[in-house]
């Protein structure tokens, strides 16, 4: 096995361990096992950091299911090394943080193996370069941060926050793998290598735009962008060390890791730069804006969040412009915004990680993330304010941390956008560096206010749930980390940029013949008179001038109500749609053995009727009655009889001695087709169903015939009568039918395929038993759910406590 491969294993073998041997495993240690391992990873593919800056790409492939096409394939570039080393990077700091910050009387067994499941998930997503593979590990994703949201189940916040991600982000994978399968469609590939290579090819076809659509549908709900933002502050209610984790570095960027690697197959494409650039835009602004109004400091995060994806995703866009422009020496300016996009996704896990440590950190110590409780604690935290204050200056693009460069390349970004003359730019083009300054405003706003109310003003011991003191010294390890890679990084950018960015943009442009020429270098200062300098210290002065009259102004949040919100929207529509799915199931599911044959019969009219009425198959093979023997003959009288007696028979043991008359005439009809076997079975059947229904019926109480509407009588007898038909016509037309091939050709080789002589038992060794193993797992499942609430009885659990 290659590393290749085992980087994207390691974490599924150590979760499996660990679900197996966790009883002999101290919790002392679950921690630093998993910390270890995401440590291990991190440096093995630091080792790979020469090989690919260098421009060498590693691949390899294992054969799943090659008919169809679907193979394991790793796929190491500059792309998914960047992304691999925050996954693992950033998973060994969260791993760290979380011994000291989960209390050892918790289930952390679980919470490390779904931990270990999600970075496995995600290092599968951005090393796959089968579609069909990565949206499989796309949908692991949000099945264990699924997972992690309601680590806290007893807690019914929790377990909102964990449904509704799953279900926002799930809806969005499935529109996104009708996507993928569009793409299969026009290019016959499933590698995302091919695609790239194909997309001049795949840009003609009529799927193209739907494709697009789809594809960013997954991304934007993964990303929380607008509208489906909505899942990430309710994702909240997860320990901090899964917000630091999934929420701020790794999972919300896997829809930005998507954009990124197929913007070489839809760059080339208008509504590509339309909706990855506008959405980004507003999600920005939005996120920033309402962060403001939040009173929980993670719920200000999040939205804070929010907001700083919609800006990566937006430079994405950006970059995009360069691809539809195509390569020359003026275009290559444009992908300097998918320069700073990917810059700004390493800055951002840096300050925000840190932020969500220190968020962490008060509630753990303080017992409450609540604003209005807070004040003054800078007195009584110094570490923990050096923490807020460095992450928060980053985060509103202040020098001398990473946040500030990345913010001015994104500002250069937008006024370099807004001078096109084409895409309709030259009409709305000023909008864009507008939108983005007054994000920026917000965002000055919102980091004050984190600061500012937090760690300045008045003591409220009163109001808090402990005394105000500084946090162990191990959890400080992981965020004093980031932040110490937040001021680095300001000073040594181009140490980045040469061994991580630059590999990472020939990734995103492929089709640019020079690498070097896409990476710029990176300058803390342009000069006093640079546009994008000026705006920042525009946002800075209007951000100080907001947050001076916040009590003034905020009222405006009130404007809005809550019945029109997006949180109220989904929440009502999803009461909506269980009041309606119960009213419909409250209609079919009536009690009545009817009434359900009812539904049976229908359903197997509109299928076999329908294809024989409307699908220009039926044959018309009447019977020869000189081809009859006497003996069927007979049968078939008998049959027929016992059929109808059954209807108008009034006592049970007379319905139960036609249902046998009926039963053996079929068994004797196999006698005379000479079909032995079937007819040993069918007899066995009867006579075993004939003893049941006596013993049954020697026990049930008497029951009256019930009376039914005259027009649910029609409704039988029409149904009756159909099915009749419907069941003769497939016979007669079974007898000498020619619209289709023959199926038994397929069984010409059956000895020297399945070794059996006899179709039927050939047949029945082939699929029987894979029937029976799926039964067998059926059982098997059902067993564990009858185990398991037995268990839940016997501790007394399964209820809820919020």
């Amino acid at each position: 096995m290659t590393f290749d491969v085992a980087v994207v294993l390691v974490p599924f073998i150590f979760a499996l361990l660990i679900s197996m041997l966790y009883r002999f495993i101290s919790k002392k240690y679950i921690g630093w096992l998993v910390t270890a391992v995401s440590l291990v990873l991190f440096i093995i593919l630091t080792t790979y950091i020469p090989r690919i800056s260098n421009g060498e790409i590693i691949t390899f492939t294992h054969e799943w299911i090659p008919s169809l096409g679907i193979n394991f394939t790793t796929y190491l570039d500059g792309l998914s090394l960047m992304f691999s080393l925050l996954i693992t990077g950033v998973g060994s700091l969260v791993g760290l943080y979380s011994i000291f910050y989960l209390s050892k009387s918790e289930q952390l067994y679980h919470f490390y193996c779904y931990l270990l499941l999600f970075m496995g998930a995600m290092l599968g997503v951005v090393l796959s370069d089968n579609i069909l593979v990565l949206y499989g590990f796309w949908e692991m994703t949000s099945v264990s941060s699924f997972l992690l949201i309601a680590f806290w189940h007893h807690r019914k916040a929790s377990r909102a926050g964990a449904r509704k991600s799953m279900l926002i982000t799930v809806a969005g994978g499935i529109s996104m793998l009708a996507g993928f399968l569009m793409l299969y469609e026009m290019s016959g590939t499933l590698s995302i290598r091919e695609i790239i290579e194909k997309a001049g090819l795949i840009r003609e076809s009529a799927l193209f735009v739907p494709a697009l659509v789809l594809v960013l549908l997954g991304a934007f709900t993964k990303s929380a962008q607008f509208p489906f933002y909505i899942w990430l502050p309710d994702a909240m209610e997860a320990p901090t060390p899964v917000s630091a984790y999934l929420h701020s570095a790794t999972m919300v960027k896997a829809g930005i890791y998507l954009v990124a690697r197929f913007t070489p197959v839809f760059g080339n494409e208008a509504a590509w730069f339309w909706l990855v650039t506008g959405v980004g835009l507003f999600t920005l602004f939005w996120g920033s804006f309402n962060a403001v109004k939040q009173v929980d400091l993670k719920a200000m995060l999040a939205f804070s969040t929010v907001s700083q994806l919609g800006l990566i995703m937006s430079l994405l866009g950006m970059g995009s412009v360069a691809i539809y422009l195509g390569h020359s020496s003026e275009t290559v300016i444009y992908t300097q915004a998918a320069f700073a996009a990917i810059f700004h996704l390493i800055n951002h896990s840096t300050f925000k990680g840190a932020l969500f440590m220190m968020v962490g950190i008060l509630d753990h110590e303080l017992g409450t993330r609540d604003l209005r409780r807070l004040g003054g604690l800078m007195y009584f935290m110094p570490l923990t304010f050096t923490i807020a204050l460095i992450g928060c200056l980053s985060m509103a693009g202040l020098p001398p941390f990473n946040g500030f460069l990345s913010k001015e390349m994104f500002f250069a970004a937008t006024l370099h956008i807004q001078d096109l003359s084409i895409l309709s730019l030259d009409h709305i083009g000023f909008l864009i560096p507008l939108v983005a300054w007054i994000a920026s405003v917000f965002t000055f706003v919102y980091c004050l206010i984190i600061v500012g109310k937090t760690f300045f003003g008045k003591v409220k011991t009163h109001l808090l749930d402990k005394h105000p003191h500084e946090a162990p010294v191990g959890m400080l390890i992981s965020p004093y980390i980031l932040i110490i890679l937040v001021v680095g990084i300001f000073f040594f950018p181009n140490l980045l940029g040469r061994y991580v960015l630059n590999p990472a943009m020939a990734s995103i442009f492929p089709m640019f013949p020079s690498a070097e020429e896409l990476a710029p270098t990176i300058h803390a200062w342009h000069g006093f008179f640079s546009p994008e300098l000026w705006m920042t210290i525009l946002a800075v002065v209007a951000g100080i001038f907001l947050y001076s009259l916040l009590k003034s102004w905020k009222p405006i949040y009130r404007i809005l109500p809550y019945h029109l919100s997006l949180n109220a929207l989904f929440n009502n529509g999803i009461l909506w749609s269980e009041s309606l799915s119960a009213r419909f199931t409250r209609r079919y599911m009536t009690g009545n053995l009817t009434d359900y044959f009812v539904y049976i019969f229908v359903a197997f009219l509109l299928v076999v009727g329908g294809y024989f009425l409307y699908g220009d198959v039926f044959s018309w093979s009447p019977v020869n009655p000189e081809s009859l023997d006497v003996f069927e003959a007979i049968l078939m009288v008998i049959i027929m009889v016992s059929s109808i007696g059954i209807l108008f028979a009034k006592s049970r043991i007379t319905i139960v001695f036609l249902t046998s008359v009926l039963g053996y005439s079929v068994a004797f009809f196999f006698i005379v087709f000479r079909a032995p076997d079937l007819a040993l079975t069918q007899l066995v059947v009867e006579s075993v169903s004939t003893v049941l229904f006596l013993l049954c019926f020697r026990h049930l109480p008497e029951i009256k015939r019930g009376v039914q509407s005259k027009w649910k009588e029609a409704r039988n007898l029409v149904i009756s009568l159909a099915m009749g038909a419907t069941v003769t016509m497939a016979g007669l037309a079974a007898l000498h039918y020619e619209k289709f091939k023959t199926i038994s050709e397929y069984y010409n080789d059956s000895y020297l395929l399945a070794g059996g002589k006899n179709i039927v038992n050939t047949i029945l060794g082939d699929f029987r038993a894979f029937d029976t193993m799926l039964e067998v797992v059926v059982l098997f499942i059902a067993g564990l759910g009858v185990y398991t609430l037995i268990k839940l009885k016997a501790k007394g659990g399964g209820q809820n406590e919020n």
